[in-house]
């Protein structure tokens, strides 16, 4: 089975919104062991998009077009549908009673053409909007008596993810007449790179080649790591379970200390866990982060149970004044250690994490940009390290936080 998508939205060529949904459908469809060869982004244009969807249902099983199906005139995903489908437009009464409700609901007067957004393709279903006011369309296209399908959903990522689950997966499925179960599994992994990943898996890929599934994949996932994704095939989920069992743990076996979760876990999820289960607090001491590991932490829900709080000392006369920082070069491991103990001792935390460093773009304290020096302290012991970090200046935060997260799960873990 294959799935192709076409965005619509002009502010997408104009690079004023990044497609994300294309490449978020392109990793569902993937799971799903559904093949999506082709996405492309289009503008505006009714004579463009009739033009681009015809030659992409055409040599495809599907298409999912994303975006265009608001209620204002630039919005002509429906009446591309319906050239290339030879129907008209009809109003589908259902949608438009919705539409009046959803406004009357909210104590709004409704725009009448909000009801554009009940215009269907003779010949559609409509998948029903929970989240807003466009409904999304499963549209029958016949291509030389062959028959295919195009999809229509909002832009809206929320709106989107939603009709996907309960509307286009079930219909590809369906379609596709494959009664076999794909189910993913992902383990996430920093401190090697995605080249030294693969080399590091290269038994472990030459294996799954011969046996078939589950098969595996990278994914650069940034300052969250880079991900390493098994997709099993079989004909239940507990079969697809147990293979992915089985070489969940040939790949842990074979990188060790770098997996630090899986799934829906992040590195500060993680470190909140570990502490949770030891009973430690968590306080922290940032400078060239200027808060981004605590704002990382709260973000976890449960936190609080953990992280006693962080102090942004970000100016040098502030770690003396607060944390007990020597006189002297701020960006070192000593001032690292004196930070944490600073922030163990304000914060009366079992754990504390400091980070100083030199995100650029000049030097500080003949340290060049990239230089980190992290401490972590906590009831055991101390330990401090510098590290060099690569990117520009937001990289190179982004890139503290995780590298000092990890640090603290190796230490204590």
């Amino acid at each position: 089975m294959r799935c192709d998508v076409l965005a619509v939205g002009t502010e997408l060529l104009l690079g004023q919104i990044v497609d994300s949904n294309s490449a978020w459908m392109g990793e569902q469809l993937a799971a799903h062991g559904i093949d999506s060869l082709v996405q492309v982004k289009v503008g505006d244009n009714v004579g463009r998009i009739t033009a681009m969807l015809r030659r992409m249902i055409a040599e495809s099983d599907a298409v999912i077009v994303c975006g265009g199906l608001g209620p204002t005139h630039d919005d002509l995903t429906r009446e591309a549908i319906a050239a290339v489908m030879g129907v008209e437009l009809v109003v589908d009464e259902g949608v438009a009673d919705a539409i009046r409700e959803l406004f009357a609901s909210r104590g709004r007067r409704m725009p009448e053409n909000n009801l554009r957004q009940a215009l269907v393709p003779t010949g559609a279903a409509v998948i029903a909007q929970t989240r807003g006011t466009a409904p999304g369309l499963i549209c029958p296209v016949s291509v030389d008596g062959v028959d295919k399908v195009v999809f229509a959903v909002p832009g809206v990522p929320h709106e989107m993810f939603d009709m996907f689950e309960r509307g286009i997966l079930p219909e590809l499925k369906r379609r596709s007449g494959d009664a076999s179960v794909i189910s993913s599994r992902t383990l996430l992994t920093w401190g090697e790179s995605e080249s030294g990943l693969n080399e590091r898996l290269d038994d472990v890929i030459a294996e799954l080649e011969l046996a078939g599934s589950p098969t595996l994949a990278f994914l650069a996932s940034g300052w969250n790591g880079l991900k390493v994704r098994l997709t099993a095939k079989a004909a239940t989920l507990d079969d697809c379970n147990s293979l992915l069992d089985v070489w969940d743990a040939r790949v842990r076996s074979e990188l060790g200390h770098l997996v630090f979760g899986s799934d829906g876990e992040s590195m500060e999820s993680v470190v909140l866990d570990l502490l949770r289960s030891k009973g430690w607090s968590l306080g922290l001491a940032e400078s060239v982060t200027g808060g981004l590991v605590g704002a990382r932490i709260t973000g976890v829900p449960g936190s609080s149970e953990v992280f006693r709080g962080s102090i942004v000392s970000y100016a040098s006369e502030v770690k003396r004044s607060v944390l007990g920082v020597s006189d002297g070069p701020v960006v070192t491991e000593s001032a690292a250690i004196e930070m944490a103990r600073g922030a163990r001792r304000v914060l009366g935390s079992d754990v504390a994490l400091a980070l100083t460093g030199v995100a650029g773009p000049a030097e500080q304290d003949g340290m060049p940009p990239g230089t980190l020096c992290v401490a972590l302290v906590w009831p055991d012991g101390e330990l401090s390290r510098t590290l060099r970090l690569p990117g520009l200046r937001e990289q190179m935060r982004q890139f503290s936080v995780i590298s000092s997260l990890d640090l603290l799960r190796r230490t204590i873990g």
